[in-house]
């Protein structure tokens, strides 16, 4: 079993969360504050973030929900040995996809947000669908 190029864009795939959350983080700590963010935070009500700030936060979490269902679809391409230019090229989809999101969604682009995030949604679905009918479509 091997995970191969599917599983080289799952890694990219986790560095962009991992430099989302911080694309995300430092603004909002800047804003919120250090004493606030190093107390227990139960004093008193959360504080609000900012425009920006709590875009990249949105797309920081709608990244990671993402992220669930494309490790599915890598690990069941990589473990029913389906991997193909297909399930390649749409693991590069989603992750070009997701990448393009972010500015779209930080900047409140309306409409073409959605269009960029229902293609990437649309190429994991693809390599779960590749994954689940097998290399002869199905047939066992």
């Amino acid at each position: 079993m091997t995970a191969g190029f599917e599983g080289t864009i799952l890694a990219w795939a986790g560095l962009l969360a991992a430099a989302q959350l911080l694309l995300m983080a430092v603004p909002a700590n800047l804003q919120i504050g250090s004493d606030w963010l190093a107390g227990p935070r139960d004093s008193e009500p959360p504080r609000e973030l900012g425009a920006v700030p709590a875009r990249l936060k949105r797309a920081f979490e709608n990244h990671v929900e993402g992220l669930v269902m494309f490790v599915a679809a890598v690990a069941a391409v990589a473990l029913t040995g389906t991997s193909s230019a297909l399930t390649e090229g749409a693991a590069a989809v989603y992750l070009a996809a997701r990448v393009v999101y972010v500015p779209l969604y930080a900047f409140g682009v309306p409409w073409v947000r959605s269009l960029v995030w229902a293609v990437g949604f649309f190429a994991t679905a693809t390599m779960l669908a590749a994954a689940a009918l097998g290399p002869a479509g199905g047939a066992a």
